[in-house]
């Protein structure tokens, strides 16, 4: 059987295939219909320091080839998180990562640690590319001096490794990624949505209350593959790279992994077909039998040969 188990950021996985933020829940919802501890990891939605409504609905619309959301992180907030969620969680035989947003560096900082203490959270992902929200998120996705302050501060004061989840609505992004590195991110996870708009032409306005939201789905794989080769080719093997975007099939997981991804998150592909990443895996441990590939490892950048 091939190896599929991959090591990152001093942490081991039994598979590259996780799941992305915002599609997954907590992965309770999922325990429903199939055994969780088969994914590589779980990346939870994100949480905040105090509760958040999020936005006014419409929050969610169809496109051509996937979907804008506005759901604004609508979350519990960290401490109902760890007393309500928390205990449902920690006896699952699996990684578990928690997206985490603040509005302000502080409350970044608080929400992690408040966690340092849950052994079952093995990181943290820094949310600096929601485009769905007023204060923070995108605020300091965008801004080189507070992505790379932000970074610094947290990495000095937590255990736990740190990735950085990017935001794809930038001139560069392997300047904002080599910023995360340079103050010292374990791991990068590359991308997040793409800022989008749709309009219903008989009422004559967005249907989406905020009018913008963010574009996942099929339509946003040659823009993630694309960022992730970017990122590899400038960075090359200085952090693990974690592939998100457009991912439905195990081929389109190659493609990611192919470019430079150490490992995969399945988001919207959860909408559709919950199984998705359960067929992933699957397809993907497939492939290496019928090519005679041992160990995962030998296909993370192989495009780049």
């Amino acid at each position: 059987m091939p190896d599929l188990s991959v090591e990152l950021f001093g942490i081991r996985f039994k598979n590259p295939v996780w799941t992305a933020s915002g599609t997954f829940g907590y992965g309770l919802e999922a325990q429903e219909l199939y055994d969780i501890s088969q994914l590589g990891a779980v990346v939870t939605k994100g949480i905040s320091l105090k509760p958040r409504q999020g936005n006014e609905p419409p929050r969610i619309v169809e496109t051509p080839c996937g979907m804008l959301n506005s759901i604004g992180l609508q979350n519990p907030g960290v401490e109902k998180f760890l007393t309500d969620i928390y205990p449902k969680i920690e006896n699952v035989d699996t990684n578990f990562i928690v997206n985490v947003f603040g509005e302000t560096e502080e409350e970044y900082l608080e929400v992690c640690l408040a966690l340092e203490s849950a052994g079952k959270i093995v990181a943290y992902e820094l949310n600096v590319s929601c485009p769905n929200v007023k204060r923070g998120g995108m605020l300091f996705g965008h801004d080189p001096s507070l992505l790379g302050s932000l970074v610094s501060r947290i990495k000095g004061k937590v255990r736990k490794p740190v990735l950085v989840k990017l935001s794809p609505n930038v001139t560069d992004i392997t300047e904002f990624a080599r910023i995360c590195v340079d103050n010292g991110a374990d791991g990068l996870v590359l991308i997040n949505t793409l800022l989008g708009m749709r309009i219903d032409v008989r009422r004559g306005k967005p249907f989406l209350a905020r009018g913008m939201g963010g574009l996942s789905g099929p339509a946003l794989l040659p823009v993630a593959v694309r960022m992730i080769w970017q990122v590899y080719e400038k960075l090359g093997d200085r952090v693990p790279l974690i592939g998100v975007g457009g991912i439905s099939t195990w081929e389109d997981a190659l493609e990611h992994i192919f470019a430079g991804a150490c490992a995969v998150q399945v988001g919207t592909a959860n909408f559709f077909d919950p199984f998705a990443p359960l067929k992933i895996l699957k397809g993907l441990r497939s492939y290496m039998e019928e090519k005679g590939t041992e160990r995962f490892s030998e296909l993370v950048g192989r495009a780049h040969s």
